[in-house]
């Protein structure tokens, strides 16, 4: 990995843990768990511009560090994190791979998939089966919130590659 390549990432890195820490701040629509996913935004920028293996990279590392920064290690707010990073990860990849959707429309699997992760995670701690019927609520905010990220990422990608002079 080169120089401009790792700071580059470092600074993406260090973004998303600014974006996540900054999100815990804004109210979260009354509703439990409902956000508007703004470290996401980093994580499409890093997939578009490096790829899956450093998007998964930034995601974990942001994951650990918001934990260890607020002291959740072993919570369950950092597995509520923890799982809903990884689904929401896992389905941004899949239909990027796919290449059926824009980047707006990998975002919104990718907001889909962290209320999943959280919603399973959540159903495993408390272990509660109920919490399914909560599914409906969250993937309704999810649409709006994973357009919102999907947009804000397509223009910072767009300004990404003309600052850095990336060529993807």
């Amino acid at each position: 990995m080169n120089t401009k390549r790792l700071v580059t990432l470092g600074l993406f890195l260090s973004m998303s843990i600014v974006l996540s820490i900054v999100e815990s701040f804004i109210p979260s629509f009354s509703i439990p768990g409902a956000k508007l996913g703004l470290a996401n935004i980093m994580t499409l920028v890093i997939l578009n511009l490096y790829g899956e293996k450093d998007a998964f990279l930034i995601v974990i590392l942001r994951i650990f560090l918001v934990g260890l920064l607020r002291g959740t290690i072993g919570a369950p707010a950092f597995f509520l994190s923890l799982s809903g990073g990884f689904f929401a990860y896992t389905l941004m990849v899949i239909f990027y791979r796919l290449k059926v959707f824009s980047v707006v429309g990998v975002s919104i699997m990718g907001s889909l998939g962290h209320s999943l992760g959280q919603i399973l995670m959540a159903m495993l701690i408390l272990s509660l089966p109920q919490l399914a019927y909560y599914f409906p609520l969250l993937f309704l905010i999810a649409i709006p919130t994973g357009i919102f990220t999907g947009l804000v990422a397509l223009k910072f990608t767009d300004i990404s590659k003309k600052v850095l002079l990336i060529q993807k």
